[in-house]
């Protein structure tokens, strides 16, 4: 049997400093989830890459332990919320896994996780199972470029995922034809993530680089950035640098409300040619 403290409403300033006193308190394992169920998008360079509101969850072997942690904590910090429950060996594993479903994006497009059939053999198929790093296709900001790459002429076109995450929408578009396709983000664990994932659809890693940013040097003919606002706008020139001529930059992470600030920054560089919107979501497209 196993014990799990649950920690709500905590602030990803404070992630790190828990996890240090939860793992000095006898904690085996955490996992960190986010508390409003956003994805983790890309940073601006410097910043962690963490959810505005994270719950953290730390599994002990003792009952004392977790309860003597729970203590301390709301000592420490009187506003978060805490709870512990008792776990049967591997129920947390159930509990990760058992809400993940295959889902469909456009026609022709199907994220499954590893454990599940593809519900359609015919279809193109990505498998991919959720976790940290970041990204399973459940947020409107990724469905909205899922269903954009469902639907856009990929065979043989070189792409770029700048904040790839799990390198869902990146392996995606290699699923649906892009090559070569480059996976880029300034997380080492979602550049890990990606790679784990490509091995595990049996990619042509040939054809896929992963790496910082810093890599990218050749201009492309589509750039994704599933990113906030901040770092879209700041990366204007270097998309520009980025796309050949004609190229598009597809670019999502932002509100709805924040659409036209991102059209007047754009403006001098790029023209938008499309818009998508999904709840309080956006997916712009532009090209040069």
């Amino acid at each position: 049997m196993w014990f799990q403290l649950q920690i709500e409403d905590c602030a990803s300033s404070l992630v790190e400093s828990l996890s240090e006193f939860l793992e000095n308190g006898g904690a085996l394992s955490i996992m960190l989830q986010d508390q409003q169920d956003n994805p983790v998008l890309e940073p601006l360079p410097g910043t962690t890459p963490l959810w505005p509101q994270v719950v953290v969850q730390a599994l002990f072997l003792e009952k004392d332990q977790a309860e003597e942690a729970a203590q301390q904590l709301l000592q420490l910090y009187p506003k978060l919320r805490t709870r512990i429950s008792l776990l049967a060996d591997r129920d947390w594993e159930r509990e990760c896994i058992q809400d993940f479903k295959p889902q469909q994006f456009g026609e022709r497009l199907w994220v499954c996780p590893t454990w599940l059939s593809p519900p359609d053999p015919k279809a193109v198929t990505l498998m991919l199972d959720p976790g940290l790093s970041f990204g399973t296709g459940t947020h409107p900001t990724t469905a909205l470029c899922l269903r954009w790459l469902s639907s856009a002429p990929l065979q043989n076109q070189s792409l770029i995922d700048y904040g790839c995450g799990s390198g869902i929408l990146s392996l995606a578009a290699m699923k649906l034809g892009a090559s070569p396709v480059y996976a880029v983000d300034i997380d080492h664990q979602a550049l890990e993530a990606t790679s784990n994932n490509a091995k595990s659809n049996h990619l042509d890693t040939t054809q896929l680089c992963i790496s910082q940013p810093e890599a990218l040097h050749k201009p492309v003919d589509c750039i994704l950035a599933n990113i906030l606002l901040g770092p879209l706008i700041s990366l204007k020139d270097r998309f520009a640098a980025l796309m050949k001529p004609g190229a598009q930059l597809v670019v999502s992470g932002i509100l709805k409300s924040q659409a036209t600030l991102l059209q007047e920054a754009y403006q001098d560089s790029f023209r938008m040619v499309q818009q998508q919107t999904e709840e309080d979501w956006c997916l712009l497209v532009f090209t040069v």
